[in-house]
């Protein structure tokens, strides 16, 4: 890339990095916050949203790193790619568990929710963690391209594609670790959507809560489901490009690589939008956080507060003095039994 689209490319990271680290942090808080939200599917948004955190803290950073700007050893900049790509496996496997969750949740509801405890949900949590940091770290134990430094030349500078090799990002990333589990995840959504339509169908003519608890599953859905396409809009390309280029079907510009990462990562910082949008729990608790945040600095300005007293003091001045003035006039009737015009003020 020349010098001009190095600065721009590397604003727009910043943008992005910026926005993740904003927005999870504020799902995380309101799932945190509120009572409301600690069914089974929220934690493992909390899982997915902290991916997405890391991802703009640690992930992004990273990535203009290992984009050629540090000299470093090999195994340094092996260890920082292997990082990035634990993230990705991260989300993807966070992605799986709120798809599993709600596939669950509605083919047998009354035994799902009797039977998972909050303990099963953090050993979930940390099974797609840890699934995700051995998948990603693969590199690290032999799977890596050949160390080419000297004890005379000890660094290299440091290049993604220096230390992973494209047979590790495409047959292994790609087509076994993130394609299988996205054809999974669409295919229980598609089955979810399916189930939640026919019980509707079924729920005429029953109890209100029964069709009531169908409408909000499938309006949960909906947004989930919109997250895992946007994840897939955003991440497919980039490994798309990565497989046509490995096997050498399509030479793919240096240009429309750098695209696709930024369309990856910008990911990260999309999701707390479509919550805001699409969840009304989540989107209650942003308008709760934000207006106690409002409050505390309302409270925290003393002037402002003297300001609006001596405002509301003064209102209240203009106000007696209004009802001080107001003239009435009536008839009065003096000792000679005729009628005179009195004025008076009414309080």
């Amino acid at each position: 890339m020349s010098d001009g689209e190095k600065v721009i490319y590397t604003s727009v990271e910043v943008l992005i990095a910026v926005g993740c680290c904003l927005g999870n942090v504020l799902v995380i808080w309101a799932v945190w916050s509120c009572r409301a939200l600690s069914q089974t599917t929220f934690c493992f948004i909390v899982s997915l949203a902290l991916a997405d955190f890391l991802v703009g803290m640690v992930a992004v950073p990273f990535a203009v790193i290992v984009d050629g700007r540090l000299k470093t050893s090999f195994h340094c900049c092996l260890f920082i790619s292997c990082v990035v790509i634990v993230l990705t496996q991260a989300s993807v496997h966070s992605l799986l568990a709120i798809a599993v969750d709600r596939f669950l949740r509605v083919y047998k509801p009354l035994r799902y929710r009797g039977s998972v405890k909050k303990q099963h949900l953090w050993a979930a949590v940390t099974v797609c963690w840890l699934s995700a940091s051995i998948l990603g770290f693969i590199p690290m134990f032999g799977w890596h391209n050949e160390d080419t430094t000297t004890r005379e030349n000890s660094t290299i500078t440091c290049h993604f594609i220096t230390v992973i090799p494209m047979s590790y990002m495409v047959n292994f990333n790609f087509l076994a670790c993130i394609l299988p589990p996205t054809i999974i995840m669409m295919a229980l959504y598609l089955l979810l959507f399916n189930m939640i339509s026919k019980q509707l169908r079924k729920e005429v003519g029953r109890p209100v809560e029964s069709r009531s608890f169908y409408r909000k599953e499938r309006r949960l859905a909906n947004s989930l489901a919109l997250v895992l396409v946007l994840f897939a809009v955003c991440w497919l390309p980039l490994h798309i490009m990565n497989t046509l280029d490995y096997y050498k079907i399509v030479k793919v510009p240096t240009v429309a690589i750098h695209i696709g990462i930024l369309l990856s990562h910008a990911n990260s910082a999309v999701n707390p939008i479509v919550y805001a949008f699409k969840v009304p729990k989540i989107k209650k608790a942003y308008k709760s956080i934000l207006t106690k945040l409002t409050s505390t600095e309302q409270k925290e300005d003393p002037s402002s507060q003297t300001l609006e007293n001596n405002g509301s003091s003064n209102s209240n001045s203009i106000v007696r003095c209004t009802m001080k003035i107001n003239p009435q006039v009536v008839l009065a009737t003096n000792q000679n039994g005729q009628h005179e015009s009195v004025l008076t003020h009414k309080k």
